[in-house]
Protein backbone atom coordinates (compact mmCIF):
# COMPACT_ATOMS: atom_id res chain seq x y z
CA UNK A 1 0.00 0.00 0.00
CA UNK A 2 2.87 2.47 0.88
CA UNK A 3 4.81 1.50 -1.99
CA UNK A 4 1.60 2.21 -4.26
CA UNK A 5 1.50 5.58 -2.77
CA UNK A 6 5.02 6.44 -2.80
CA UNK A 7 4.79 5.60 -6.50
CA UNK A 8 2.00 7.39 -7.37
CA UNK A 9 3.66 10.41 -5.36
CA UNK A 10 6.23 10.06 -7.32
CA UNK A 11 4.63 10.44 -10.66
CA UNK A 12 2.78 12.92 -9.47
CA UNK A 13 5.85 15.05 -8.85
CA UNK A 14 7.34 13.77 -12.17
CA UNK A 15 4.72 14.90 -13.86
CA UNK A 16 4.14 18.41 -12.74
CA UNK A 17 7.80 18.93 -12.85
CA UNK A 18 7.28 17.89 -16.41
CA UNK A 19 5.21 20.75 -17.29
CA UNK A 20 6.73 23.52 -15.33
CA UNK A 21 9.44 22.89 -18.09
CA UNK A 22 7.68 22.53 -20.53
CA UNK A 23 5.80 25.91 -19.30
CA UNK A 24 9.23 27.82 -18.53
CA UNK A 25 10.72 26.74 -22.06
CA UNK A 26 7.20 27.62 -24.14
CA UNK A 27 7.56 31.51 -21.82
CA UNK A 28 11.32 31.54 -22.58
CA UNK A 29 10.54 30.90 -26.51
CA UNK A 30 7.84 33.09 -26.67
CA UNK A 31 10.23 35.82 -24.97
CA UNK A 32 12.97 35.26 -27.23
CA UNK A 33 10.87 35.53 -30.29
CA UNK A 34 9.06 38.66 -29.02
CA UNK A 35 12.89 39.90 -28.32
CA UNK A 36 13.78 39.34 -31.93
CA UNK A 37 10.86 40.73 -33.38
CA UNK A 38 11.31 43.74 -31.51
CA UNK A 39 15.02 44.22 -32.24
CA UNK A 40 14.04 43.63 -36.20
CA UNK A 41 11.91 45.86 -36.23
CA UNK A 42 13.49 48.84 -34.16
CA UNK A 43 16.40 47.74 -36.18
CA UNK A 44 18.98 48.60 -33.97
CA UNK A 45 22.41 49.71 -36.12
CA UNK A 46 20.31 50.88 -38.95
CA UNK A 47 20.86 47.97 -41.09
CA UNK A 48 18.01 49.15 -43.09
CA UNK A 49 16.44 45.53 -42.77
CA UNK A 50 13.52 46.50 -41.07
CA UNK A 51 9.78 47.44 -42.90
CA UNK A 52 9.48 50.24 -40.77
CA UNK A 53 9.84 53.93 -41.79
CA UNK A 54 12.55 54.85 -39.19
CA UNK A 55 15.17 57.76 -38.41
CA UNK A 56 18.12 58.17 -40.42
CA UNK A 57 21.12 57.04 -38.89
CA UNK A 58 22.32 55.74 -35.30
CA UNK A 59 23.11 57.42 -31.69
CA UNK A 60 27.23 57.96 -31.78
CA UNK A 61 28.85 54.55 -31.18
CA UNK A 62 31.85 52.24 -32.25
CA UNK A 63 32.69 52.29 -36.01
CA UNK A 64 32.13 48.65 -36.17
CA UNK A 65 28.42 48.84 -35.50
CA UNK A 66 27.61 52.03 -37.21
CA UNK A 67 29.20 50.27 -40.43
CA UNK A 68 25.72 49.15 -41.43
CA UNK A 69 24.15 52.52 -41.77
CA UNK A 70 26.60 54.77 -43.11
CA UNK A 71 27.65 52.16 -45.74
CA UNK A 72 23.93 52.38 -46.78
CA UNK A 73 23.48 55.65 -46.97
CA UNK A 74 23.12 56.67 -51.06
CA UNK A 75 24.40 60.38 -50.33
CA UNK A 76 27.86 58.66 -50.83
CA UNK A 77 29.04 57.41 -54.02
CA UNK A 78 33.19 57.41 -52.44
CA UNK A 79 34.47 55.24 -49.81
CA UNK A 80 37.70 54.90 -47.51
CA UNK A 81 38.32 51.16 -46.40
CA UNK A 82 40.54 49.74 -44.11
CA UNK A 83 41.85 50.15 -40.08
CA UNK A 84 43.32 52.85 -38.50
CA UNK A 85 46.04 53.22 -40.86
CA UNK A 86 44.14 55.04 -43.02
CA UNK A 87 41.82 56.59 -40.23
CA UNK A 88 42.65 59.70 -40.81
CA UNK A 89 41.94 60.25 -44.36
CA UNK A 90 39.38 62.60 -44.51
CA UNK A 91 36.41 61.95 -46.50
CA UNK A 92 35.56 66.11 -46.39
CA UNK A 93 39.10 66.74 -47.70
CA UNK A 94 39.02 64.09 -50.24
CA UNK A 95 35.50 65.63 -51.26
CA UNK A 96 36.29 69.26 -51.65
CA UNK A 97 39.06 67.70 -53.71
CA UNK A 98 37.89 65.54 -56.14
CA UNK A 99 33.94 66.50 -55.81
CA UNK A 100 33.00 62.96 -54.45
CA UNK A 101 30.88 62.26 -51.48
CA UNK A 102 32.97 60.21 -49.35
CA UNK A 103 32.38 58.14 -46.16
CA UNK A 104 34.74 56.79 -44.23
CA UNK A 105 34.17 52.95 -43.11
CA UNK A 106 37.49 52.01 -41.52
CA UNK A 107 37.44 50.39 -38.24
CA UNK A 108 40.19 50.02 -35.83
CA UNK A 109 42.22 46.69 -36.17
CA UNK A 110 40.55 45.03 -39.09
CA UNK A 111 42.40 43.13 -41.70
CA UNK A 112 41.14 42.40 -45.14
CA UNK A 113 38.40 39.63 -43.78
CA UNK A 114 36.53 42.84 -42.26
CA UNK A 115 37.31 44.82 -45.12
CA UNK A 116 36.22 42.85 -47.54
CA UNK A 117 32.68 42.29 -45.75
CA UNK A 118 32.28 46.32 -45.52
CA UNK A 119 33.07 46.58 -48.92
CA UNK A 120 30.60 44.20 -50.17
CA UNK A 121 28.30 45.62 -47.83
CA UNK A 122 29.08 49.44 -49.77
CA UNK A 123 28.81 48.01 -53.45
CA UNK A 124 25.47 45.82 -53.15
CA UNK A 125 23.58 49.16 -50.76
CA UNK A 126 25.06 51.25 -54.14
CA UNK A 127 23.19 49.84 -56.87
CA UNK A 128 21.24 52.71 -58.09
CA UNK A 129 23.87 55.38 -57.51
CA UNK A 130 27.17 53.26 -58.36
CA UNK A 131 30.29 54.48 -56.67
CA UNK A 132 32.67 56.65 -57.74
CA UNK A 133 35.74 55.91 -55.74
CA UNK A 134 36.86 53.38 -53.61
CA UNK A 135 40.09 53.98 -51.43
CA UNK A 136 41.82 50.77 -49.50
CA UNK A 137 44.34 50.96 -47.42
CA UNK A 138 46.66 48.06 -48.19
CA UNK A 139 49.09 47.87 -44.96
CA UNK A 140 50.65 44.73 -43.69
CA UNK A 141 48.07 42.86 -42.98
CA UNK A 142 46.98 42.61 -46.51
CA UNK A 143 50.46 40.70 -47.12
CA UNK A 144 49.80 37.67 -45.78
CA UNK A 145 49.61 34.34 -47.13
CA UNK A 146 47.12 32.61 -45.29
CA UNK A 147 44.00 31.80 -47.21
CA UNK A 148 42.18 32.64 -44.42
CA UNK A 149 42.95 35.77 -43.94
CA UNK A 150 41.94 35.27 -40.38
CA UNK A 151 40.98 38.30 -38.01
CA UNK A 152 42.46 39.01 -34.66
CA UNK A 153 39.44 41.08 -33.30
CA UNK A 154 35.88 40.55 -32.94
CA UNK A 155 33.71 41.96 -36.02
CA UNK A 156 29.66 41.84 -36.45
CA UNK A 157 30.08 40.20 -40.41
CA UNK A 158 26.52 39.00 -38.74
CA UNK A 159 24.83 42.99 -39.11
CA UNK A 160 26.61 42.88 -42.78
CA UNK A 161 25.54 39.69 -43.70
CA UNK A 162 23.81 38.57 -47.00
CA UNK A 163 22.02 35.82 -45.68
CA UNK A 164 18.90 36.96 -43.58
CA UNK A 165 18.79 34.24 -40.97
CA UNK A 166 22.58 35.06 -39.75
CA UNK A 167 21.51 38.47 -39.28
CA UNK A 168 18.44 37.55 -36.90
CA UNK A 169 20.68 35.11 -35.74
CA UNK A 170 22.95 37.62 -34.17
CA UNK A 171 20.33 39.90 -32.88
CA UNK A 172 20.49 37.33 -29.98
CA UNK A 173 22.83 38.92 -28.12
CA UNK A 174 23.33 39.78 -24.67
CA UNK A 175 24.10 43.51 -25.64
CA UNK A 176 21.33 44.24 -27.39
CA UNK A 177 19.78 44.43 -24.15
CA UNK A 178 21.45 47.86 -23.63
CA UNK A 179 21.10 48.79 -27.32
CA UNK A 180 17.46 48.36 -27.78
CA UNK A 181 16.29 51.07 -25.24
CA UNK A 182 19.30 53.54 -26.27
CA UNK A 183 18.10 52.80 -30.00
CA UNK A 184 14.19 53.54 -28.89
CA UNK A 185 15.74 56.91 -27.21
CA UNK A 186 17.07 58.13 -30.54
CA UNK A 187 14.21 57.22 -32.53
CA UNK A 188 11.68 58.85 -30.44
CA UNK A 189 13.43 61.78 -29.34
CA UNK A 190 13.74 65.62 -31.41
CA UNK A 191 16.94 65.99 -29.81
CA UNK A 192 18.85 63.05 -29.99
CA UNK A 193 22.65 63.53 -31.22
CA UNK A 194 23.72 61.30 -34.48
CA UNK A 195 26.80 59.62 -34.98
CA UNK A 196 28.72 61.56 -37.29
CA UNK A 197 28.03 60.53 -41.25
CA UNK A 198 30.45 60.91 -43.04
CA UNK A 199 32.27 58.61 -40.39
CA UNK A 200 35.17 60.80 -39.65
CA UNK A 201 37.07 59.75 -36.41
CA UNK A 202 40.20 61.83 -35.76
CA UNK A 203 42.41 59.93 -32.78
CA UNK A 204 44.99 62.32 -32.89
CA UNK A 205 42.53 64.15 -30.43
CA UNK A 206 44.15 62.19 -27.92
CA UNK A 207 47.46 63.07 -29.13
CA UNK A 208 49.65 64.25 -26.38
CA UNK A 209 52.79 67.14 -26.89
CA UNK A 210 55.09 68.07 -24.29
CA UNK A 211 55.57 71.74 -24.13
CA UNK A 212 54.64 72.05 -27.72
CA UNK A 213 57.86 70.17 -28.84
CA UNK A 214 58.08 66.18 -29.54
CA UNK A 215 57.26 63.79 -26.90
CA UNK A 216 60.60 61.94 -26.01
CA UNK A 217 58.83 58.76 -25.55
CA UNK A 218 57.19 58.53 -28.52
CA UNK A 219 60.68 59.99 -29.76
CA UNK A 220 62.42 56.96 -28.60
CA UNK A 221 60.03 54.67 -29.95
CA UNK A 222 60.20 55.61 -33.37
CA UNK A 223 64.08 56.09 -33.50
CA UNK A 224 64.05 52.17 -32.51
CA UNK A 225 64.15 50.05 -36.46
CA UNK A 226 60.93 47.77 -36.65
CA UNK A 227 60.12 45.64 -39.52
CA UNK A 228 56.75 45.41 -41.15
CA UNK A 229 57.07 44.04 -44.54
CA UNK A 230 54.62 41.30 -43.76
CA UNK A 231 56.83 38.70 -43.56
CA UNK A 232 55.55 36.57 -47.21
CA UNK A 233 58.54 36.66 -49.38
CA UNK A 234 57.08 34.05 -51.69
CA UNK A 235 53.72 34.33 -51.97
CA UNK A 236 50.59 33.59 -52.33
CA UNK A 237 49.31 36.84 -51.43
CA UNK A 238 44.94 35.72 -51.36
CA UNK A 239 44.09 39.18 -50.22
CA UNK A 240 44.89 40.96 -53.49
CA UNK A 241 43.39 38.14 -55.11
CA UNK A 242 40.36 38.37 -53.03
CA UNK A 243 40.30 42.04 -53.45
CA UNK A 244 40.00 41.85 -57.41
CA UNK A 245 37.53 39.09 -57.39
CA UNK A 246 35.06 41.20 -55.49
CA UNK A 247 35.73 44.74 -57.12
CA UNK A 248 34.54 42.23 -60.13
CA UNK A 249 30.89 43.36 -58.58
CA UNK A 250 31.51 47.18 -58.76
CA UNK A 251 30.45 48.91 -61.73
CA UNK A 252 33.59 49.45 -64.03
CA UNK A 253 33.48 53.24 -63.51
CA UNK A 254 33.77 52.68 -60.28
CA UNK A 255 37.81 54.13 -59.28
CA UNK A 256 39.60 52.04 -57.19
CA UNK A 257 42.83 53.41 -55.16
CA UNK A 258 45.04 51.14 -53.26
CA UNK A 259 46.68 53.35 -50.36
CA UNK A 260 50.12 51.98 -49.28
CA UNK A 261 49.82 53.95 -46.01
CA UNK A 262 53.04 55.64 -44.39
CA UNK A 263 55.23 54.37 -41.73
CA UNK A 264 58.10 56.27 -39.86
CA UNK A 265 61.15 56.20 -41.66
CA UNK A 266 63.02 53.29 -39.30
CA UNK A 267 60.05 50.98 -40.55
CA UNK A 268 60.75 50.65 -44.07
CA UNK A 269 62.34 47.96 -45.00
CA UNK A 270 66.63 47.90 -44.95
CA UNK A 271 67.40 47.18 -48.54
CA UNK A 272 68.48 43.23 -49.34
CA UNK A 273 66.98 42.23 -46.32
CA UNK A 274 64.48 39.72 -46.14
CA UNK A 275 62.14 42.27 -44.72
CA UNK A 276 62.58 44.45 -48.02
CA UNK A 277 61.68 41.44 -49.99
CA UNK A 278 58.44 40.59 -48.08
CA UNK A 279 57.51 44.31 -48.81
CA UNK A 280 58.58 44.44 -52.85
CA UNK A 281 56.79 40.90 -53.18
CA UNK A 282 53.89 42.01 -51.48
CA UNK A 283 53.76 45.64 -53.30
CA UNK A 284 54.17 43.56 -56.81
CA UNK A 285 50.80 41.70 -55.61
CA UNK A 286 49.32 44.67 -55.69
CA UNK A 287 50.84 46.67 -58.21
CA UNK A 288 50.03 43.93 -60.71
CA UNK A 289 46.58 44.40 -59.46
CA UNK A 290 46.14 47.68 -60.43
CA UNK A 291 47.64 47.09 -63.76
CA UNK A 292 44.98 44.30 -64.67
CA UNK A 293 42.14 46.16 -63.30
CA UNK A 294 40.77 49.14 -65.29
CA UNK A 295 40.75 52.36 -63.44
CA UNK A 296 42.87 51.32 -60.44
CA UNK A 297 45.78 52.96 -59.24
CA UNK A 298 48.40 51.77 -56.33
CA UNK A 299 49.19 55.52 -54.03
CA UNK A 300 52.73 53.97 -52.61
CA UNK A 301 53.48 56.09 -49.28
CA UNK A 302 55.43 53.57 -48.21
CA UNK A 303 58.31 54.28 -50.22
CA UNK A 304 61.19 56.38 -48.48
CA UNK A 305 60.61 60.31 -48.51
CA UNK A 306 61.64 63.28 -46.47
CA UNK A 307 58.08 63.53 -44.12
CA UNK A 308 58.77 59.54 -43.15
CA UNK A 309 61.70 60.87 -41.55
CA UNK A 310 60.17 63.76 -39.39
CA UNK A 311 58.89 62.29 -35.85
CA UNK A 312 56.45 65.22 -35.65
CA UNK A 313 54.47 63.93 -38.04
CA UNK A 314 53.86 60.65 -36.33
CA UNK A 315 52.43 59.36 -33.09
CA UNK A 316 53.81 55.61 -33.34
CA UNK A 317 55.67 53.65 -36.14
CA UNK A 318 52.28 53.21 -38.17
CA UNK A 319 50.14 56.26 -37.29
CA UNK A 320 50.87 59.57 -38.85
CA UNK A 321 49.29 62.96 -37.73
CA UNK A 322 47.51 65.25 -39.59
CA UNK A 323 49.74 67.27 -41.26
CA UNK A 324 51.26 63.88 -43.27
CA UNK A 325 47.34 62.97 -44.09
CA UNK A 326 46.96 65.87 -46.03
CA UNK A 327 49.60 65.35 -47.80
CA UNK A 328 48.58 61.58 -48.43
CA UNK A 329 44.80 62.84 -49.62
CA UNK A 330 46.65 65.62 -52.02
CA UNK A 331 48.29 61.86 -54.02
CA UNK A 332 45.06 59.93 -53.45
CA UNK A 333 43.01 63.04 -55.18
CA UNK A 334 45.04 63.55 -58.21
CA UNK A 335 45.23 59.69 -58.62
CA UNK A 336 41.61 59.88 -59.15
CA UNK A 337 41.90 62.72 -61.16
CA UNK A 338 44.37 61.41 -63.47
CA UNK A 339 42.01 58.11 -64.17
CA UNK A 340 39.08 59.92 -65.32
Amino acid sequence: MSSSTSSSEQAARAAKWTGFTGSFLGAAVLIAAAFLTAAFLIDPYDSGRSPLKLKEGVRPQGPRTALASRGRDPSFTGAIFGNSHIQLISPEELRAKTGIPFVSLIAPATMPKETFATIDWFLRHHRQMPPKAIVVGVDPYWCTANPALPNEKPFPFWLLSRSLPEYIGGLMRFDLLEELPRRIGYLISRNSERARPDGYWDYEAGYSRQGGGINPEILARLEKPRESGGGNVDGPFPAATGLEALMKSAPAETALILLRPPVYATALPKAGSRDAAADAACRKAFADLAARRPRTALVDWRADRPELHDPSLFSDHSHYRNPLARLVEADIAEAIRKLD
